[in-house]
């Protein structure tokens, strides 16, 4: 009888378990779905487009022939070998689903596999976060946690639906490898050590932040070691992990031999040595250094995603889990055991990577989001636990209370004195636990909301596509991303080149397809501060530099109509900051400021900024717009500024197109090059409240003539005579040969 109640309720307990994972996978997909709602099926950002290309490509053309690909459209003239740049695992997963559902005869284009993939992994990461939590305390602290990460806006903000990068795949391969290595130090079996492997395997091909995994485990083994935890089992799981995966590591392409040759590797071996701090890569250093970036890479400081956190980005993304997180480690601290110490580990260095770097929230989400299911889990095993009534078995208390037991005791007992004597403490009330229950059920309600505000408003808004509200409530969708980006693919030839700044490489090549310069790889920091450098330049100087690399047209994006402040101009400051550490004799930052040292665009602006490329690409035209009547001409609704150059003509550049909220503008090099077709025309396509209409219009210019047709060209014959001898013909032929006669002056025939 005890047997089948025991099978009846672990089969009720395994049904909750279940039911409670698949309504938290659910919810997870259902939340990040509010951009394919309110806009459609999409691909956002930037990296997402060169991912979502490569995968195509890898989709059309095969495996083999995708790590052997050579895009020539990127890094103009330079190229890029994308097979051995590019960590394969978003491309191979995403190509493997779509292999497997056209075999089961389900037509799905790859692009909503690539948009729906984030997504469908979120529930997969909340259950291997399950899995990793059950491992380190119990199975209702594992249910809690699969539920916060389910959600978290921490998480949310890499896995929407679009959002088609590597971070989307890699949070899952993270967790499922941290629970494979926990569940490995517990058994220490080779069979769950292998398994880990093969799990980071996985996450090497995904993610360059694997190192994170590869440093971390070894500070565990370490750090039980000197706590004096030494066992055969973290002997077995350590040395069959890293022999396989290091192995396994170097079959990426891009990763190669980095395992045994780079120092971010190295505490896999070393245990952490002194040394490996002495060789550590620009790039890494920062993660150390806070201030290292800003001095030297400036390109890595430039990114919003590598600035410090904020403390309110930190409540932002987390919520009320900011405030239970440390409750959870102090539990895990109170009851440690081999396993918890690496969860201590993870979350302490977790903590300080995420204040160091705004993107690496990412990597503290999942240890908040366990430690703080242990936390919830914990207080409500204390407040939902019934109180338990005075046992039979204490007689010694009977003896002592009972008035007829007073005279005698047991033998060998001795009575103890009033002071020695334990009070029996009063529990607490059923309305005060009841009470506490309905407040932390409050906490989580709210956390529910907040996250589902903070996806809906912050986390689901396409970079491409941007939407404002009027006055009357209802919603306006701005669209000249794409709307440039189609012209570019349908009025350009197909191999023209486009100068633009790096961050927009990924979606020139993606949607226009077109050739670009620089993009988001930013492997080349000398190309990147070239094209800074023509950007900063004036534009005779911007000139030769676009000659030199045959660039047809430039992109610039510019925000003063609109008011959008995340155009070039507020980026323009980093274009100098990297151009000068390439070029520190031709540019230099502090040309661009005025004596007071003050960034401004209008009338007292540095004389160099108001004249350099970049301003006058931005403001061409600009000063004759006049937006509203409150207002004068000029008036930049970004910069709350009048602008102080309004009158110039460019030179050596046309306009080519003006999106309809001008936040994409488009010129053409006068460059004469054999590609180019219709020079000398260009149409103007903006708003009717600009007071502009669409024409064309024929500059007169010497670098604009139109293209002649071979068959009307006409060859002018040379005034230079130039022989045309040959070995046969020796005797040869004198035009205008003299005719000499006796007596008589030489006469020409």
């Amino acid at each position: 009888m005890k047997k089948s109640s025991s099978s009846f309720s672990g089969g009720w307990k395994s049904l909750i378990v279940f039911t409670v994972l698949l309504l938290a996978w659910l919810c997870g997909f259902a939340s990040r779905l509010f951009a394919v709602i309110r806009f459609e099926s999409i691909i956002h950002e930037f990296d997402p487009w060169f991912n979502y290309r490569a995968t195509a490509y890898m989709v059309e053309h095969g495996f083999y022939n995708f790590l052997n690909w050579f895009d020539e459209r990127a890094w103009y003239p330079l190229g890029r070998i994308v097979g051995g740049t590019v960590y394969p695992g978003l491309m191979i997963t995403s190509g493997s689903i779509h292999y497997v559902l056209h075999l089961l005869n389900i037509p799905i284009h790859i692009r909503d596999i690539c948009v729906f993939l984030a997504p469908i992994f979120s529930g997969l990461t909340a259950i291997s976060t399950y899995l990793l939590t059950k491992e380190l305390w119990n199975t209702g602290a594992g249910l809690f946690a699969a539920c916060f990460i389910a959600i978290v806006p921490g998480y949310i903000s890499r896995s929407v639906a679009g959002s088609y990068d590597n971070e989307g795949i890699a949070i899952f391969a993270l967790q499922f490898t941290y629970y494979l290595w926990v569940k490995s130090v517990k058994t220490g079996s080779v069979f769950w050590a292998s398994l880990t492997a093969l799990s980071y395997f996985y996450m090497v091909s995904a993610w360059g932040g694997y190192v994170f995994i590869i440093n971390l485990i070894p500070l565990h083994v370490c750090t039980l070691l000197l706590m004096g935890r030494y066992s055969n089992r973290l002997f077995t799981s350590y040395t069959v992990f890293c022999i396989l995966g290091l192995l396994f590591s170097m079959q990426i392409p891009f990763v190669g031999f980095q395992p045994i040759r780079t120092s971010e590797h190295m505490a896999a071996l070393v245990f952490f040595q002194t040394a490996i701090f002495v060789f550590i890569p620009a790039r890494f250093y920062s993660l150390w250094d806070t201030g290292y970036a800003k001095i030297h890479i400036p390109i890595i400081a430039s990114v919003s995603e590598h600035q410090p956190t904020t403390w309110f980005s930190f409540f932002f993304d987390l919520h009320i889990l900011v405030t239970t997180f440390p409750v959870g480690l102090w539990y895990c601290i109170k009851n440690v055991n081999d396993e918890r110490v690496f969860v201590v580990l993870y979350a302490l260095s977790a903590v300080y990577f995420a204040g160091v770097m705004v993107r690496l929230m990412l990597t503290l989400t999942p240890v908040v989001c366990i430690l703080s299911g242990i936390a919830f889990s914990r207080l409500l095993e204390i407040f939902l636990k019934d109180e338990e009534t005075p046992s039979n078995g204490d007689s010694d208390s009977e003896q002592e209370t009972s008035p007829s037991r007073t005279l005698y005791d047991k033998a060998g007992k001795l009575r103890k004195m009033k002071h020695e004597q334990i009070k029996e403490t009063e529990g607490l009330g059923a309305n005060v636990r009841s009470f506490i229950i309905v407040g932390v059920l409050a906490m989580l309600l709210m956390f529910a909301v907040h996250c589902t505000w903070v996806t809906s408003n912050a986390y689901s808004s396409p970079s491409i596509v941007l939407s404002t509200y009027s006055q009357d409530g209802s919603r306006q969708i701005l669209d000249d991303f794409r709307e440039a980006y189609y012209w570019l693919s349908q009025n350009t030839d197909s191999d023209a080149r486009v100068m633009s700044w790096w961050d927009y490489g990924y979606q020139i090549a993606g949607m226009a397809n077109r050739t670009t310069l620089v993009d988001n790889n930013t492997w080349n920091n000398s190309h990147i501060a070239l094209v800074g450098k023509a950007m900063s330049s004036t534009e005779p100087k911007a000139y030769e530099i676009m000659k030199s690399l045959d660039v047809d047209y430039v992109l610039v994006i510019f925000g003063g109509v609109i008011g959008y402040s995340g155009d070039d101009i507020n980026k323009f400051l980093w274009m100098v900051r990297i151009a000068e550490g390439e070029h520190p004799k031709d540019i230099r930052e502090s040309d661009y400021f005025t004596d007071k040292g003050e960034f401004r665009v209008d009338a007292e602006g540095s004389p160099v900024l108001l004249n350099c490329l970049m301003y006058k690409l931005s403001y061409y035209r600009f000063g004759e717009l006049q937006l509203d009547f409150r207002s004068p001409a000029g008036y930049d609704r970004t910069r709350n500024v009048v602008i102080g150059n309004k009158d110039f003509d460019l030179t050596y550049l046309e306009e080519a197109y003006t999106t309809e909220h001008w936040l994409v503008r488009v010129y053409r090099s006068s460059i004469p090059t054999s590609n180019s077709f219709g020079i000398g025309y260009f149409s103007e396509e903006v708003n009717s409240h600009t007071h502009f209409s669409a024409r064309r219009v024929k500059k007169e210019d010497e670098f604009n003539r139109p293209r002649i047709p071979v068959s009307k060209r006409k060859i002018r014959p040379s005034d230079v005579f130039i022989s045309k001898k040959t070995s046969r013909r020796k005797k040869g032929l004198i035009k205008n040969r003299p005719v000499v006669v006796k007596g008589k002056r030489p006469v020409k025939s």
